[in-house]
């Protein structure tokens, strides 16, 4: 990189959302990390993407403004001059007051900053079409989204997700475009249109023209555009970082999502994978809620550690309710007991972590610092090595619930065993 070029500053509503966009910068060059821990670097290269979690999806308005603000406040003060705002795409959640946060926090250093919003993520079938939200074609209501469990969508219309909004599409023209933006957001907000990869990087060179004062906020879609557009103005790129060590060949799989989609991929997993190769540890929905039982059948399930398979698939019961009333991120930390405890008793050369609250709570048990993001297995799969913690040069694998075919947990998990293998034969070869 150059002294010229940007540190990016990622501000993200969940640690999948962190990591689906900053591997974007990763693959484009930029040395990237997730942030975990709470000490910032004393000091960022130019030419970084740095990533945090603000957990704002699930929150209410006025928290969800106020994390997202403090977040980017920190960001800004470990060097952050470059920002984008991730929000989900399909606009689930507190978009509205994470942009509103966004905004406060920029405007303190680039007063009379405007949000350009775009969450179209085409590669995945996330599109906007004439100011509607689309997935796979069809309106985002009748997409699993609009029947999440925590955050459902009810509308496509951007008149009704970002109220008081105008949506316009781009010429093509950079100088143009970045006016455009500018008249049609005034000191707000302006939605754009966008169906095809090549419409994100026409918005990004728009981006590029208009500077610091616009804030994107999009999806890893609009990520990766602008990775691209920002390293072809300042001129990069950078040497990989080292592979990591090989500490095991045994891949935990933790499934805290409770959308469809992760459901069908946990379920192709399982029917695709020899028995004797997979154990799947799912707690009953009663345990939840008591940590000593769900220690002690945790401890019944590990008995004898040597004889785990290859791969652990830890996951939610398929149905919670009834009797225990949890939210996700309790959930999620209920499962992250049960990784620690499995960590503790066995070798893991792979962690695979499906869903925003359960990656964040994993994290958090193993006391991880940071993650370096080294690449994607697929789009919308972002693999890492964990810095700091109990899990300190384990490989992790990011993945939102809602993304992906049936098979992308098959897919990761075989591209994980041939990588593992790599890193063994490797390590041994050395020594």
């Amino acid at each position: 990189m150059t002294p010229s070029a940007p540190i990016v500053g990622i501000a993200a509503d969940d640690v999948t959302g962190a990591t689906d966009s900053v591997v974007q910068f990763s693959r484009t060059g930029w040395p990237s990390r997730l942030l975990l821990g709470e000490l910032l670097p004393d000091s960022v290269e130019p030419g970084s993407a740095l990533a945090v979690n603000t957990d704002a999806r699930a929150m209410d308005p006025a928290a969800a403004r106020q994390a997202t603000a403090s977040a980017i406040r920190n960001l800004i003060a470990a060097g952050a001059n470059s920002l984008y705002l991730k929000i989900d795409s399909t606009m689930r959640g507190s978009v509205p007051a994470q942009i509103a946060g966004s905004m406060d926090a920029w405007q303190e250093q680039h007063p009379g900053c405007f949000a350009v919003v775009c969450p179209a993520y085409p590669a995945m079938g996330r599109t906007i079409e004439n100011g509607l939200l689309r997935v796979n074609g069809g309106p985002v209501e009748d997409s699993p989204a609009g029947r999440d469990p925590v955050t459902p969508v009810p509308t496509s219309e951007f008149s009704q997700l970002m109220p008081g909004t105008t949506t316009i599409s781009l010429s093509g023209s950079p100088e143009a475009d970045a006016q455009a933006l500018r008249e049609a957001a005034g000191d707000g907000v302006v939605i754009v249109n966008a169906a095809s990869d090549s419409d994100l990087l026409t918005l990004a060179a728009a981006l590029v023209v208009a500077g610091p004062t616009a804030i994107p906020a999009g999806s890893a879609g609009l990520a990766a555009a602008l990775a691209t557009a920002w390293a072809d103005d300042a001129t990069v790129l950078t040497p990989p970082e080292p592979a990591p060590a090989a500490q095991g060949q045994r891949i935990v799989v933790v499934v805290s999502s409770l959308h469809d989609v992760a459901r069908a991929q946990t379920d192709h997993l399982r029917d695709h994978v020899d028995p004797s190769d997979l154990r799947i540890l799912q707690p009953d929905e009663s345990l939840l809620d008591q940590p000593n039982r769900l220690a002690q059948w945790a401890s019944a399930e590990l008995d004898l550690p040597e004889s785990l398979p290859r791969v652990v698939v830890i996951t939610s019961p398929e149905a919670v309710g009834g009797s225990v009333t949890l939210s996700g991120a309790a959930i999620a930390r209920s499962l992250a007991s049960v990784v620690q405890q499995t960590l503790a008793r066995t070798s893991v050369g792979a962690l695979v972590l499906v869903g925003g609250d359960g990656a964040r709570a994993v994290l958090d048990a193993t006391r991880a610092q940071a993650l370096r993001i080294t690449g994607a297995i697929q789009e919308g799969i972002p693999v890492g090595v964990v810095e700091g913690g109990t899990a300190a040069g384990k490989i992790v694998v990011t993945k939102a619930g809602g993304f992906g075919p049936v098979t992308a947990l098959l897919d990761t998990v075989t591209e994980l065993t041939r990588t593992l293998t790599i890193l063994a034969q490797s390590t041994e070869a050395s020594s």
